[in-house]
């Protein structure tokens, strides 16, 4: 039974719901938020739930006394990471710093220290021209189109090598791309950033190679739930897991949008990743050990464009008659 965890990235998107969803699974679990508050999400530490017990800590996974964090915990879930993948064609060698560099540091520590490890990994690392991937998709066949991607991968690696050297117990999950919200959400990704501009009255900006490509999309109630599954099942068995509540197109994602909000446009814009592929991946194997996804993408667009209409009185009003 899980009794103390420690959160790296405890703030970001995922870390944030994750805090508060999984005192519901583990009552009075010992929860230490680890995050270097680079985002200054102060807020997403407001009004935690009284079923677990809290306590942040400040840093950086790449310079702190991780031995003296870590020692005496059941687990370690791994979220500290830069996940912007557009930009880090701008800031690669930050993006190896931090993903890689806090990744090594804090998979040794828990090979040091005994102390078993989810890892988060990106379903971005295959871009490949298969219509259906798995996680038994060869490394020399996987695509990374950023670099980004190409850390996670390298992680990947990384983790499957002390694995083997130094008795790491771990598991790598391979999220896919995140929806949903969350105390600590951001809209740098694709579905949240439509509903972001959608309401805002902004032309919805595409990729011009993408309207029509699928890729796999993750609710972050998901997220959340498949990591309180590894948990409780103790699932540390050195595997890879793809986590993808859906594969979808981004015309899927813009039609329920404008199902909501008739008026918003589709603006086509180049990108630096203009050569990535079509592809859905496949979550058979975490369902084979009895996880179940419940998320869903329209639901959770609806809510998030009914969170952020209060901040655009005209888009409101136009869309709902005698609004406002």
């Amino acid at each position: 039974m899980i009794q103390k965890l420690v959160v790296t990235g405890a703030l970001g998107h995922i870390g944030s719901y994750f805090i508060r969803f999984i005192g519901s699974r583990f009552p009075n679990l010992h929860i230490v938020m680890f995050d270097n508050l680079s985002t200054q999400r102060f807020y997403t530490l407001f009004d935690l739930p009284t079923n677990a017990n809290y306590h942040f800590v400040e840093g950086d996974v790449r310079d702190f006394d991780l031995n003296t964090l870590f020692e005496g915990n059941d687990a370690i879930i791994h979220l500290a990471a830069l996940t912007d993948a557009t930009s880090s064609f701008k800031n690669a060698n930050l993006i190896e710093d931090v993903n890689l560099g806090g990744t090594e540091r804090v998979s040794k520590t828990c090979a040091s220290l005994g102390i078993p490890l989810i890892a988060l990994s990106s379903t971005s690392v295959y871009g490949t021209q298969s219509e259906t991937v798995d996680e038994m998709c060869p490394n020399d066949q996987l695509m990374p189109q950023s670099p980004y991607a190409e850390s996670k991968l390298r992680e990947e690696m990384l983790l499957t090598e002390l694995a083997q050297t130094k008795n790491l117990r771990h598991i790598v999950c391979r999220f896919g791309t995140i929806f949903g919200v969350a105390p600590g959400m951001r809209f740098h990704t694709a579905v949240n950033k439509f509903c972001w501009q959608a309401v805002m009255g902004q032309p919805l900006s595409v990729w011009r190679t993408a309207l029509t490509q699928k890729r796999p999309y993750l609710d972050i109630v998901d997220a959340a739930s498949a990591l309180a599954f590894i948990l409780e099942r103790n699932v540390f068995d050195g595997q890879i897991y793809n986590v993808v509540t859906q594969n979808a197109a981004v015309v899927d994602i813009t039609d329920i949008i404008q199902s909501v909000l008739p008026m918003t446009k589709i603006e086509l814009v180049d990108s630096t990743i203009m050569n990535q592929l079509s592809y859905e991946v496949s979550a058979k194997r975490i369902n084979n050990l009895g996880f179940k996804f419940k998320g869903n993408i329209e639901t959770a667009i609806r809510e998030t464009i009914t969170l952020l209409q209060n901040a655009n009185y005209k888009t409101k009003s136009s869309v709902f008659p005698g609004g406002g």
